[in-house]
């Protein structure tokens, strides 16, 4: 309502006022800009009530802030009035709106603010109902006379947690927030919590001495960071969000690795040279602003290539392109992601990045930590099981890597350790790699929390989240080996499988199909003495009960590249006596290895009897579909979404049905056990 009311500035001056109401009748994420423009254009209340729905108060309230807005319009940063903008502030306009208005820098406009005397109060939240006095430490912002916040004179550290919670930000960062404030707690610090998702733990206010329920913006924290006076501020657990803050923050108050390595990372140009100093291969690949440039870039590298926008959370809008026209739809599509205020718009700061796709590559996580006098503590090597691609977050892994010669590992952990060197890493570093033929290339290093940090502290015992958030604070990585905190020796006995939780149950029309653009909700793993048990586990977990000895016919549908590795699926599948259907290409290749199908099916609207058809008789227990490139994926969608609808186990690489395959194996071998995290990792010990 406050940025988007401005005539030739949005898209939806090309709206009537009908068709702008029609529009506005449909609650979607844009509902709000919507009736913003039609408050603006002075659509009566009655009016845009009937087509809305929404009750007349809540249209009046916005309409005062749209007056406001215009009011605000016809004075400027340096005729502002303390009144005036004490009102502005008490109706939600934040600087950056109020910078926007009056053509200055954001920086101006709290320059300006602070000057008047106009600053933020601390009211705290009532958890008594008014039947007794509340006295939590958890604090909202407010424009009022008397703040309620209690301060200390003990060493204090801000921690900034990871904002909203949606699609493609995983809790596994709250998980790191947390943990960090009972480490920090723990070795004296007063530890305050900024955080604004009420569906975390890092908002219990008993987690943190003092919590914060404010938005993670600049103008917010920076807010903060006046009231409590930190000593330091820790804003590399909570993932991209806060990690965007760095370069708003006074670079003496963070804490950990600086806000210019961090920068070193985030940039192209900056990283690429990195890596060409410390000589460690990268794909092929560049940044663009437009199609020429991208289509330059591709005739230099060639076909598939993976298109992503910079500075994006869980892969939102990755694709991988594999010729011209699709490349031209992709950076159009991009030209426009984001629309109506939005992350959007290609420019040289806001790039988009061209990489050659590694086809057939192994993609491994590893993360590690590094502190004040240059020692790094690799915490885990992950195995991806989804070949690269599929985005991390919806891939499932396995630690400690399965099918990595110690050789590759021993490289991946000096890459690693080389690269946190030269980005000078205090704390966290996750480091994302792929691996072909034996040949390692660096994809990308995020110098903070990885979604991975959990599972690889209940995977091996340590407390990854705690060892660095008291590294960032001073301590070294021998000094908590003293403490207790951590200790080199891992149970080699064990294997642990990280496992997406996918939401396509919820959605049973949406296609299941994994890709760069991260899908799941939630993550979960198992762990076990083989990586087929700990594969099994990890599926029970995630929902998905995979079929036991004889109890199933499977339906195969392989690409051409597939086919080989899905033979070894078929012969496992056979030797558990689980019968087989394929299409026709797959029936044949499985046929002429001596393996025996049932039932070959037909493509859909070319004969009687369809996959879809068996899975909606019930036929069907399991369902192996590998699509590859952008041919004709008709048919493996409908079969996605009807193993949906059904509640069939679905895989869509061969790599997961090769782990699908072993886990089946060895649990017709031995049955699943239950042990507890503290019988595995040892008695006594904190297991992350």
């Amino acid at each position: 309502l406050g940025l988007n009311c401005d005539p030739g500035e949005n898209e939806l001056d090309e709206l009537d006022d009908a068709a702008l109401l029609a529009a506005a009748a449909v609650a979607t994420p844009d509902r709000i800009f919507q009736v913003g423009e039609a408050l603006r254009r002075g659509i009566p209340l009655d009016r845009l009530h009937e087509a809305t729905r929404i009750d007349p108060w809540f249209l009046d309230q916005m309409a005062i802030v749209v007056e406001e807005r215009h009011a605000l319009a016809e004075q400027d940063i340096g005729t502002i009035e303390r009144r005036a903008m004490r009102r502005a502030k008490r109706l939600g306009f934040s600087d950056g709106q109020l910078a926007h208005l009056w053509g200055a820098t954001e920086a101006a406009v709290r320059e300006r603010r602070l000057a008047l005397g106009v600053t933020p109060t601390y009211k705290t939240v009532d958890t008594c109902s008014a039947e007794f006095a509340a006295e939590t430490p958890y604090h909202y912002s407010t424009y009022e006379d008397e703040s309620e916040v209690r301060l200390s004179d003990r060493p204090k550290v801000v921690i900034l947690g990871s904002g909203p919670n949606r699609i493609g930000k995983g809790i596994e960062f709250d998980y790191c927030c947390v943990h960090a404030s009972f480490a920090l707690r723990e070795a004296g610090f007063e530890t305050v919590m900024v955080n604004c998702n009420p569906e975390t733990v890092s908002t219990d206010y008993d987690t943190s001495d003092r919590l914060y329920f404010e938005p993670l913006t600049t103008e917010d924290v920076l807010n903060v960071i006046d009231a409590e006076r930190p000593d330091r501020v820790i804003v590399s657990l909570g993932g991209q969000t806060p990690l965007k803050l760095a370069g708003q923050i006074p670079s003496e108050l963070i804490a950990g690795t600086s806000p210019d390595s961090i920068d070193a990372a985030e940039d192209r140009e900056r990283w690429n040279a990195i890596c060409d100093e410390l000589k460690i291969p990268q794909p092929a690949g560049g940044t663009a602003v437009d199609l020429p440039q991208a289509q330059a870039i591709t005739d230099r590298i060639g076909f598939p290539v993976l298109v992503r926008p910079s500075y994006v959370l869980g892969g939102r809008a990755m694709q991988i392109v594999d010729d011209r026209a699709h490349l031209a739809e992709a950076m159009d599509e991009l030209a426009g992601f984001g629309s109506l205020g939005r992350e959007g718009g290609l420019s040289a700061e806001r790039p988009v990045l061209i990489d050659r796709f590694l086809e057939s590559a192994i993609e491994v996580d590893v993360d590690a930590v590094r502190d004040g006098t240059g020692e790094v503590l690799i915490g885990g090597v992950m195995e991806h099981l989804e070949e690269a691609g599929v985005h991390s977050g919806d891939s499932a892994c396995v630690l400690p890597p399965r099918s990595l010669a110690p050789e590759t590992v021993d490289r991946l952990g000096d890459y690693t350790a080389r690269i946190a060197a030269e980005l000078d890493v205090l704390g966290l570093l996750n480091v994302q790699f792929a691996v072909r033929n034996g040949d390692v290339f660096v994809i990308e290093a995020n110098p903070r929390a990885s979604r991975t940090v959990p599972f690889v502290a209940k995977a091996t015992g340590r407390p990854l989240a705690k060892i660095a958030s008291r590294v960032m604070t001073g301590a070294t990585l021998a000094e908590l080996r003293a403490e207790g905190l951590l200790w080199d020796d891992v149970d080699p006995r064990y294997w642990a499988v990280k496992e997406a939780v996918l939401p396509f149950n919820r959605f049973p029309e949406s296609d299941a199909l994994l890709g760069p653009e991260m899908r799941s909700t939630g993550e979960v793993m198992g762990i076990d003495v083989s990586p087929g048990l700990a594969f099994i586990k990890s599926q029970l977990a995630a929902g998905t009960v995979l079929p036991r000895t004889g109890q199933a016919c499977v339906f195969l549908s392989l690409a051409d590249r597939d086919k080989d590795d899905g033979l070894t699926v078929a012969r496992r599948l056979h030797e558990l006596g689980h019968c087989m259907v394929a299409t026709a290409g797959t029936a044949a290749h499985l046929e002429r290895a001596g393996l025996p199908v049932e039932q070959v099916v037909a493509r859909l609207g070319q004969g009687d009897v369809t996959a879809v058809d068996l899975i909606e008789q019930g036929r069907i227990s399991l369902v192996i579909n590998t699509p590859r490139g952008r041919g004709p994926r008709a048919d493996g969608a409908y079969i996605r979404r009807a193993a949906g609808r059904h509640g069939i186990p679905l895989v869509t690489t061969v790599a997961a049905a090769l782990a699908a395959a072993r886990g089946m194996v060895d649990l017709a071998d031995q049955p699943l056990r239950v042990r507890p995290l503290q019988a595995i990792h040892g008695q006594g010990r904190e297991n992350g």
